[in-house]
């Protein structure tokens, strides 16, 4: 049996002037690691898309460790002391760069972070958002478990109004990608598709 992930025979509109679209973590060290990385890559793309077409502000964000990041893990952080000795997530590396079929322009907002979440390691995007009138989030990213589920925890913590894309999201483990979107995220935030974001824009605010 299929089970509908989105909910937006309830979702009210999105004003595009106060939302950004994050794009999280679309690396191709990343995309390796899931299912059909084509797929939800072609997704962020559509997301990106729509963000340029309705006037939305769009957030890169991915993550990639300097040398100072690496020697400041601690041996006790399960994920991270393990990524540090491998090496693979260092920054200046081709694969930790943004995906090059997503096109970052000058006036975007870009992260580089050192941690899961998008507002974890002290960047400047809770600044950046502040600066842009943001109160409306759309989250799209690798991993499902990774980067959207603790960036959605701590963005509603901050109050914002949540979307998430259930196919701009892809998780090594589909099951667990099926059950943050079906159980756990409707509880904080509009699960919804890319193609479902132009029918919820408005220029007109909600």
């Amino acid at each position: 049996m299929t089970t509908d992930m989105t909910t937006t025979a309830d979702t009210a509109a999105i004003d595009p002037a106060r939302t950004a679209l994050l794009l999280m973590d679309f690396q191709p060290v990343v995309l390796g690691a899931v299912p059909d990385p084509e797929g939800v890559l072609a997704r962020a793309g559509e997301a990106l898309a729509w963000a340029r077409a309705h006037g939305a502000h769009v957030v890169f964000v991915r993550v990639a460790l300097a040398d100072a990041d690496v020697a400041a893990i601690p041996a006790h952080n399960k994920t991270f002391a393990q990524v540090a000795a491998t090496g693979y997530l260092a920054e200046g590396s081709p694969a930790t760069a943004v995906h090059e079929s997503l096109d970052v322009q000058e006036q975007d907002l870009t992260v580089r972070k050192v941690r899961f979440g998008a507002f974890a390691s002290d960047t400047d995007l809770r600044a950046g958002l502040r600066q842009r009138g943001v109160d409306t989030l759309v989250l799209a990213g690798l991993s499902t478990s990774g980067v959207v589920l603790t960036t959605l925890r701590q963005a509603a913590d901050d109050d914002y109004r949540l979307f998430v894309l259930s196919d701009a999201t892809a998780d090594p483990d589909p099951e667990v990608h099926r059950v943050l979107m079906e159980k756990v995220f409707p509880r904080q935030a509009d699960v919804v598709t890319a193609a479902e974001l132009t029918r919820l824009s408005t220029p007109t605010g909600r």
